[in-house]
């Protein structure tokens, strides 16, 4: 078939395993989105505006391990470019596709429209390099697949974002057809002098050490490296946690897991062990303000070993040009039959079996904790949990994973409002798994558009939207009236998105019984989505929000260095 420079890049999407791209139409695109339609196996996903579509392809990513967006010049790329940066901060290779003006416009001194007035456009590509592992301009066909495949190819080995710029009058020429998708997989192997001096390095790490934990992080999932860390943990039988924003990425099922590691507010026992151990391995981590509670639960010193993605550091030592996946592998076959055990024997000494949480009365008003514990009855081994910036989060920490249930959160960009489109996104790309979101009242508003194209797509996603009126997590940091918010209608919003054709469901529960009500109606609701308007008081907070909110605002208030 003879290709085009859209069709050229739809089938290069294809071939990568995408068969979705979300999508807002604008005038530089519209030619783009003609071509990608002529591409088989591929769907094209449409959004309510450029800030969800990026977003929606951000969750997208994190189910499907890639993904793609298209938008038009300035006014939709710059609003994506909010998802791009969440992208490149949670390690996820969105691929962000921009029409651009007409190839001719370039030096030719006209001002176009959708643009910042001046005579230059090159503002868009430049601002693209700053959040994204590659940005290509295409005015040529003759260039495309070449910068095409660039792209694409840095996004998938890096796991960050890329951006793709199309002149419009150029979507539609005829060029190249794409060769085998081998060209765009990663295939730069280890060195493996280098793997093996990481390994003797860590090996003699382990053997002055008996107090060994495994600390998992976020990147353990971008460096592809889960089922490694769990045969680590099988040869070591040490204790192994979980930092907040890589829950679920270690099963929790598993005989040596003992819970979440988040300084003050870890799950119960943790911190003392992790305190206690002579030895921490740290697969993948990220430590952030947030992720050590305003900077004071950082490991760090020589009895820390950092195996990132593709880098090892010891206090001595420093190996890069490696992955984690082939370290960890060759690691645990050189650990065979050495066992350090000390962190999981202790753990049970000073740790109570936790008594299971009691039903509230189902007449007694809505409380944070009975409605944790009635969200935490819906997962299942096939269910996703996404959670919104926010006390969401502690209250996913707190709750007991099913082997094989997934936790995804944004912590690292921590935008509001997040969760709504990543929803829809992933939904999209796992329509057999059961996706189940806790938000905000202030997040939901920010992104509520996307909930009527999971009404659109008949997504049977379940929604629990915590009403407690404004943003609770900035009232623990630092409190006034920017907090409060405008109440909303929120299970009748989705009569209004329904238009009288869709099949989603609103509920409002102000008790427990109302709540198990809706939740039975919510697992029976197959056509559509369901949202569940939670309705607590504002101060009923998880206590971990109340202590991490403390440290966190102790860290902003820092003065300043003299």
């Amino acid at each position: 078939m003879t290709y085009t420079v859209g069709s050229y890049l739809g089938e290069r999407l294809a071939q990568i395993g995408l068969k979705h791209h979300f999508a807002v139409a604008g005038d530089y695109n519209l030619v783009l989105l003609d071509q990608l339609l002529t591409v088989k196996g591929t769907e094209q996903v449409y959004c309510c505006n450029e800030l969800n579509c990026g977003f929606s392809a951000e969750g997208y990513a994190r189910a499907n391990g890639a993904s793609a967006a298209v938008v038009t010049f300035s006014v939709g790329a710059i609003s994506a470019f909010n998802a791009v940066g969440s992208a490149y901060a949670e390690n996820l290779p969105l691929i962000l596709i921009s029409g651009a003006p007409n190839s001719n416009d370039h030096g030719s001194g006209h001002v176009l429209h959708h643009t910042i007035g001046t005579t230059d456009y090159t503002y868009q590509l430049e601002l693209a390099k700053k959040i994204t592992c590659a940005a290509v301009s295409i005015i040529s066909p003759d260039h495309a697949p070449t910068l095409i495949d660039h792209a694409i190819r840095t996004a998938l080995r890096e796991k960050k974002p890329a951006y793709i710029e199309i002149a419009c009058n150029v979507s539609g020429l005829p060029c190249a057809a794409p060769g085998p998708v081998s060209a765009l997989l990663p295939t730069t192997p280890s060195d493996s002098a280098t793997v093996n001096a990481a390994v003797e390095a860590a090996v003699e790490f382990l053997s002055k050490r008996e107090k060994i934990v495994l600390l998992i992080g976020s990147k353990l999932r971008a460096a592809g490296a889960e089922a490694e860390a769990i045969k680590l943990a099988d040869a070591l039988e040490c204790a192994v946690a979980t930092m907040a924003a890589a829950k679920s990425f270690f099963p929790e099922d598993h005989p040596h897991y003992i819970g979440t590691y988040w300084g003050e507010v870890s799950s119960a026992g943790v911190k003392e062990i992790v305190d206690w151990a002579d030895g921490i391995l740290c697969l993948g981590p990220v430590f952030n303000d947030y992720s050590t509670v305003g900077w004071t639960a950082w490991p760090k010193g020589p009895n820390v070993l950092v195996a990132d993605k593709d880098e090892i550091t010891l206090t001595d030592h420093a190996f890069n040009g490696i992955t984690l996946k082939e370290f960890l592998a060759t690691l645990t076959e050189r650990l065979k039959g050495v066992k350090k055990n000390a962190t999981m024997v202790e753990f049970h000494r000073v740790v109570r079996p936790v008594a299971p949480t009691i039903a509230a009365d189902p007449k007694a008003k809505l409380m944070r904790a009975e409605m944790a514990r009635q969200i935490e009855t819906v997962l299942t081994e096939n269910t996703t949990l996404v959670v919104e910036t926010g006390d969401s989060w502690f209250n996913a920490m707190r709750m007991k994973l099913p082997h094989g249930a997934r936790v995804e959160f944004g912590m690292q960009w921590g935008h509001i409002g997040w969760s709504i489109p990543a929803t829809f996104g992933y939904a999209v790309a796992e329509p057999d798994r059961r996706i189940v979101t806790m938000v905000g009242d202030g997040s939901f508003q920010l992104t509520a558009q996307e909930v009527a194209q999971m009404v659109r797509r008949n997504l049977p996603v379940i929604i629990f939207l915590i009403n407690n009126h404004g943003y609770t997590i900035e009232v623990e940091i630092h409190d006034g009236p920017y907090n409060n918010i405008k109440n909303w209608d929120y299970a009748g919003i989705i009569e209004v998105f329904n238009a009288d054709e869709g099949k989603g469901k609103g509920f409002r529960a102000t008790n427990g019984g109302e709540l198990a009500d809706a939740i039975k109606a919510a697992l029976a609701n197959k056509a559509g989505p369901t949202l569940i308007e939670c309705v607590i008081d504002r101060d009923d907070c998880t206590s971990e929000l109340i202590s991490w909110g403390r440290r966190v605002a102790t860290a902003n208030a820092r003065p300043p260095a003299k």
